[in-house]
């Protein structure tokens, strides 16, 4: 059986309500490429497994499951999930229906381009018109300023879940805990060029976000820095030449 060209990689903690219509949507979207769907179900206590179980009995045949026995949060679930994934190129999606899979083709025409730069390893989404809160919103434009100024990693946006990342590049990144939030800068640390595609952002239709704006600014700023000693300390920038015998 070949591999498919994409795996969709879907982290989801009690989002029974909004992974059906989700995963129907990613099916249609993707109904002319050859893909695959990854959903973590990341110690949901709801009936997450179930409604995930059921599609698959129900001839949803690109779809497979993972599960966690306890919530190991966002960043793990992408990292087992990718590890478990065939594609060549991983597509990230919030399991709470924010995100629209209709932006993944356009992504993955990017990189499918004739002129594609071979270093491009990752495009990433911009949410545009966001569809939060007026808090949530101004917490993640303090958190894209500061750390747009110590990582300058050029991105307006590196809090939006819909990501296309080359799955090699993506393996080789130093994992930890909420590294989903730096991923672009992770990505240029390891000389890889990234593009920012602009998407389409929905409001939640069920269910509550699983984070607070508290939450994410006491664990980020730690974060923050710790990615800013990481970039400093690279010494990725500088190719080694083989010798002619």
């Amino acid at each position: 059986m070949s591999n498919p060209y994409v795996s969709v990689l879907i982290p989801a903690k009690n989002e029974a309500e909004n992974l059906p219509t989700l995963l129907n949507e990613v099916r249609q979207a993707l109904s002319g490429e050859d893909f695959e769907v990854l959903v973590v179900d990341d110690g949901s206590t709801d009936n997450t497994r179930a409604v995930l179980q059921d599609m698959q009995r129900d001839g949803y045949t690109q779809l497979r499951v993972l599960s966690h026995t306890r919530s190991l949060g966002q960043s793990t679930s992408v990292f087992h999930a990718a590890e478990a994934a065939r594609g060549q190129w991983l597509a990230t999606l919030d399991g709470d229906g924010q995100n629209d899979p209709a932006d993944i083709p356009g992504m993955l025409a990017i990189v499918r381009a004739p002129d594609c730069p071979a270093d491009l390893k990752l495009i990433a989404g911009h949410r545009v018109n966001r569809k939060d809160t007026a808090s949530k919103r101004w917490a993640s434009r303090f958190a894209n300023r500061l750390r747009g100024k110590l990582l300058n990693d050029h991105t307006p946006d590196t809090g939006c879940g819909l990501k296309v990342i080359e799955r090699e590049a993506f393996l080789r990144l130093p994992y930890f805990d909420h590294m989903h939030r730096f991923i672009p800068a992770l990505i240029q640390r390891h000389k890889g060029s990234m593009r920012v595609h602009p998407v389409n952002h929905r409001p939640r239709s069920a269910g509550v976000s699983k984070y607070g704006n508290l939450d994410r600014a006491l664990v980020g700023i730690l974060d923050l820095f710790g990615v800013w000693w990481l970039i400093r300390r690279t010494r990725l920038d500088v190719t080694a030449r083989e010798l002619e015998r």
